[in-house]
């Protein structure tokens, strides 16, 4: 095993964060005070959604004139890009900090290169994504998919809370239908509107309180599972690179960032 290929664990005080570059450069562990916050499972943990998120209609995209079609990972639809499926590169590593990154590739349509940064504190975990070209510009998307585990051993449920503007309609296909309505009560496998920026809270009464924070205003919640629930910031709505297109250029990157932040209950 090469050293891009190894686990990388940054700790600070009680807090330890484990990467596993291999499997899509995901977040494999959170562990604050010994306690894991993360539903445990190759599939699971925290992964990268780049160069697109959630549900890409029918797999297909144009750019321009051109129709791109990706393969269907989610029959009918292409579902959460390819960084999940790819095994990136250790960049940099130190005590509470990481950088990792892979290089756009086949069944992706465009080169370029994506990086992904972690920086740890003992409160606090931030997460950067940015996407650049190494020719023509391109539309794409990133975001994460963290699997928070609903109880924490024995504990209460998880709650969430947080105050969107708007939720996308959600049509029998999965996809927006580019309506927007007030938001509704869950279950949820729902996207939101929040144009102040990202701002979810999750408590475990008697706990933790995590607030998940980002400057993007697009988060997509999901709820409907016993064993987690997701909290998901990303660059645009689900089949975003149609309805919403944010390119990449070669004198601008898409650049987005979160942060969690943590207290005991």
């Amino acid at each position: 095993m090469s050293s891009s290929e190894k686990d990388v664990r940054l700790s600070v005080g009680d807090t330890e964060l484990t990467v596993n570059p291999a499997n899509g450069c995901r977040i494999s562990s959170l562990r604050i005070g010994g306690t894991e916050l993360l539903r445990q499972g190759e599939r699971y943990g925290c992964f990268p959604m780049v160069p697109w998120c959630g549900r890409t209609e029918n797999g297909q995209f144009r750019d321009g004139g051109v129709l791109h079609q990706l393969p269907l990972t989610a029959p009918p639809h292409a579902i959460h890009g390819t960084g999940r499926d790819t095994a990136w590169k250790t960049a940099l590593e130190s005590g509470t900090q990481a950088s990792f990154y892979y290089d756009l590739a086949d069944p992706w349509p465009y080169p370029g290169r994506v990086t992904q940064t972690f920086e740890l504190a003992e409160d606090s975990l931030t997460l950067a994504f940015g996407i650049e070209t190494y020719g023509d510009s391109f539309p794409a998307q990133a975001g994460w998919h963290p699997w928070f585990r609903r109880r924490l051993d024995s504990g209460e449920e998880v709650r969430i809370d947080f105050d969107a503007a708007w939720q996308e309609e959600r049509g029998e296909n999965h996809l927006p239908t580019g309506r927007r309505v007030p938001p509704s009560a869950g279950p949820w496998d729902d996207c939101f509107g929040m144009p102040d920026g990202v701002d979810v809270t999750l408590t475990w009464p008697e706990r933790l309180e995590l607030t998940v924070k980002s400057r993007s205003e697009w988060v997509v919640i999901y709820d409907e599972q016993d064993e987690a629930v997701c909290v998901e910031p990303q660059s645009g709505p689900p089949n975003g690179l149609n309805t919403a297109p944010r390119y990449v250029t070669p004198i601008e990157p898409l650049e987005i960032a979160t942060t969690w932040s943590w207290r005991r209950l």
